[in-house]
């Protein structure tokens, strides 16, 4: 008897403990509970280590951190007829336990189905080439119209991402085609392009080239006549110059010099190879001064000499090998001394300049 009243005993210090072991809670910092007694909502349960009535006591936590849904793909008309497959990420947190709980039987749930016939409505009304370039303004839309939505739920919608964006094969293919085409008409504007610039290059070019080909030939046209009349110049002194020598040295010559140069003078003439000749004097005039200086037919005056004694003073010193040796010695000696000054100057001029740099 007394061992069934110990198991007795026992068994209800067992049952006393697994009841009271129930009613104990413990609350996380990121979540909030929801304490239920008898179908009643008693209130909010802080974190922490927390004991309630068990058995008649029903607590729900909610996590209040921001949870990340993914929106399941599902294929879209657009505006435009393009049959397209489009997915989204949406960020949402717990705002209000007591609604996120009582007015919705699963937020969760009821915020995706919500995206995805929200998605649905706002590609619907956009043409493929807008969801594939706006993607910002789809992000922003959808969130907005989530967050006025899900407010009643005690939910707020964070954050809306299209996660990918994703045409049916045959829209893809024309899109390929469609960009095959713009690449192609791009290349055609550049080449057409270059063209252009390359044909404006050349002309430009050949207008650089005719004006410079213009500008060398009459530089060069007046070069020429400037050196032509500088020639002519020269050419004009030189024959004054020889005119004033040859003047000079005639007038040392008596009437038979001239009568040798004369006859020399008629035997170049006779020398050439032309048939005709032609005598700038009347050759009777030499012929007879000729005889004269031959004494053939008169005898020449001794006035007529003008007292030149032709003798052999005429042909003037004639040096010997001493003397020539003495000459190129002297002239040697005359060279080094012109060239040892030069090379003082040189030095001198040297020691300036290193004078300088130093300074």
């Amino acid at each position: 008897m007394a061992l069934f009243e110990t198991f007795v005993t026992l068994f209800l210090v067992i049952v006393i403990l697994i009841i009271f072991a129930r009613g104990v809670i413990i609350v996380q910092p990121y979540e909030q509970g929801l304490q239920i007694r008898l179908g009643r909502y008693i209130g909010r349960m802080n974190p922490g280590f927390r004991w309630v009535i068990p058995l008649i006591t029903q607590v729900v936590k909610i996590d209040l951190r921001t949870l990340v849904m993914d929106v399941p793909s599902q294929e879209v008309i657009t505006k435009d007829n393009s049959p397209t497959n489009v997915d989204a990420i949406v960020y949402i947190r717990v705002i209000d336990p007591e609604k996120a709980y009582f007015e919705v039987a699963n937020y969760r749930m009821a915020t995706v189905a919500l995206a995805q016939t929200t998605l649905r409505g706002i590609i619907g009304d956009m043409e493929l080439d807008e969801v594939l370039y706006n993607r910002e303004s789809i992000n922003t839309k959808l969130r907005d119209i989530l967050d006025r939505e899900t407010d009643q739920w005690g939910v707020k919608v964070e954050r809306v991402e299209i996660k990918e964006v994703d045409p049916v094969g045959a829209v893809k293919q024309a899109m390929t085609e469609q960009t095959a085409a713009e690449r192609e008409r791009r290349a055609a504007i550049l080449r057409a392009d270059g063209e252009k610039r390359s044909s404006i290059l050349k002309a430009e070019g050949l207008k650089k080239s005719m004006i410079l080909e213009a500008e060398g030939e009459r530089q060069s046209k007046v070069l020429k006549a400037e050196g032509e009349r500088l020639s002519q110049i020269l050419r004009a002194q030189g024959e004054s110059q020889g005119l004033r020598i040859l003047a000079l040295g005639s007038r040392s010559l008596d009437k038979r010099a001239i009568t040798v140069l004369s006859f020399d003078a008629l035997k170049t003439m006779a020398n050439g190879q032309a048939t005709k000749i032609i005598f700038p004097f009347e050759i009777s005039s030499l012929i007879k001064q000729g005889a004269r200086y031959l004494g053939a037919t008169e005898v020449m005056d001794d006035e007529e000499v003008y007292g030149i004694t032709l003798d052999e003073s005429i042909l003037g010193e004639i040096p010997t090998a001493e003397r020539i040796s003495e000459i190129v010695k002297s002239i040697e000696d005359e060279t080094r001394a012109i060239m040892n000054e030069d090379k003082d100057e040189e030095q001198n001029a040297a020691g300036l300049s290193d004078i300088d740099e130093k300074a």
